[in-house]
């Protein structure tokens, strides 16, 4: 720093020289709508304003079908958020008739208007409260109610207009958590759309799929599977995995979905499906690249091929329950156009267990991956499990409930038809 400059400003300094109403506004700003999750922040709100204002507050949301309308109901409201000396809050409202026990007409009467209004509460014991009631509004729709109420005393025209501009702060808030989580409902309807009906395999194959959303993730992930009939009783089962999360994940997902259903219906080895899979993305710089696990079961011959563009190996348990983790060569994720695809072949017999999923039911976080694959491959399971118990199985030994990121996993097993003659000769 040089000898003419003089010393820098203290924030903290600038921020005490401030109106109260100011740093009580530039607080306001940054403890509520911390999150995109509606409940908290009307407990941010309700909390915020009884360290500053009020004795007790409550804030009642519109469901998002009544968003905008003007009910005259009081089920209408749902109250979601209350902080302070609660029991304040039953304080009655000999002005507003029955309904007003809770503040319910009073509140109403604000939704109707969009305009803050007073009034007077009887606490038990007799004493009186000022009460204040504000609308949440924005964008000219309405989201519900503020309640805040004041023993012994009334609110400022100051005050109401401080709690006024924290009702309008709250409710632009709640619109962008709104439309958040509907864009997600978006994203989960198509990726749960799109899982619900995989091809169907060949009736000499069993199968069973899971698909878990994330419970910590916000985000929906471009998780998916898929099953597709082939000649002479043989099914190409899909476990792909796109990169990033959100409704792009899984437009991209659904992108893949259908480039795969055709390349696979010419009947290629699965490393050549990839090697056509990979070159017709790589064409679309908008799609994302993804990583996918081929296994092309064979019940007549007892054989399965398999190949992977970057994705894990799939698992499988013998008949006694133990885990066999495959070795698979890894090419590159599909999309990158460098091609690079090897096949490998596995025997299968009517009482092995084929396990594929995405990475979400290993992998946790700060762990290596090989750390990840071999706790998966030390699971011992019942003998004798049907499909969809080994699968149910792995999923709960592995805590995939509770998973960072989304699961997709499918358990496939040969059917055995005792009888049955040698199949036609099948090129690999």
């Amino acid at each position: 720093m040089s000898h003419e400059e003089g010393p820098k400003a203290d924030p903290d300094a600038a921020s005490a020289g401030l109106p109260a109403r100011l740093r009580l506004v530039e607080e306001a700003a940054e403890r509520i709508g911390t999150t995109l999750d509606e409940q908290t922040t009307c407990a941010e709100l309700s909390r915020f304003l009884c360290r500053h204002l009020c004795d007790a507050a409550a804030v009642d949301l519109l469901d998002e079908e009544g968003t905008g309308a003007r009910s005259r109901s009081p089920a209408a409201l749902r109250r979601v958020a209350t902080a302070g000396l609660v029991r304040v809050l039953e304080a009655r409202f000999p002005d507003e008739g029955p309904e007003g026990a809770d503040g319910g007409s009073l509140s109403l009467r604000v939704l109707a208007e969009g305009q803050p209004a007073t009034a007077t509460a009887t606490l038990s014991g007799g004493r009186s409260a000022g009460a204040l009631s504000v609308p949440l509004l924005a964008h000219g729709r309405r989201y519900g109610v503020l309640l805040a109420l004041r023993a012994g005393g009334s609110f400022s025209a100051d005050e109401i207009a401080t709690v006024h501009f924290l009702a309008r702060l709250t409710a632009v808030q709640l619109a962008h958590a709104r439309r958040y989580a509907a864009v997600q409902r978006t994203a989960m309807d198509l990726q749960r759309a799109l899982l619900a009906e995989p091809g169907k395999p060949h009736p000499n194959l069993e199968l069973a799929t899971r698909y878990l959303p994330s419970g910590t993730s916000a985000l929906v992930g471009g998780d998916w599977f898929e099953t597709v009939r082939l000649h002479y009783g043989r099914t190409l089962l899909v476990m792909g995995d796109v990169m990033g999360h959100g409704l792009d994940a899984a437009v991209d997902m659904n992108a893949y979905r259908s480039h795969l259903r055709y390349v696979a219906s010419t009947d290629l080895p699965p490393h050549r499906v990839l090697r056509q899979l990979d070159a017709a993305v790589a064409g679309d710089e908008s799609r994302r690249p993804a990583t996918c696990l081929l296994a092309r079961v064979d019940p007549a011959r007892g054989i399965a091929a398999f190949a992977s563009a970057g994705h894990l190996p799939p698992v499988v348990f013998g008949s006694e329950g133990a885990a066999d983790l495959l070795h698979v060569p890894v090419g590159p994720p599909l999309g990158t156009g460098a091609g690079g695809y090897e096949l490998v072949t596995r025997t299968l017999t009517s009482a092995d267990t084929l396990l594929m999923f995405t990475d979400g039911l290993v992998e946790r976080r700060g762990e290596d991956i090989d750390v990840s694959l071999s706790r998966l491959a030390r699971i011992r399971l019942p003998a004798g499990a049907g499909v969809a118990e080994v699968l149910d199985e792995v999923v709960l030994r592995l805590d995939g409930l509770h998973a960072e990121d989304d699961v997709a996993v499918l358990a496939a097993r040969l059917r055995h038809h005792p009888g049955e003659g040698p199949a036609a000769p099948v090129p690999l």
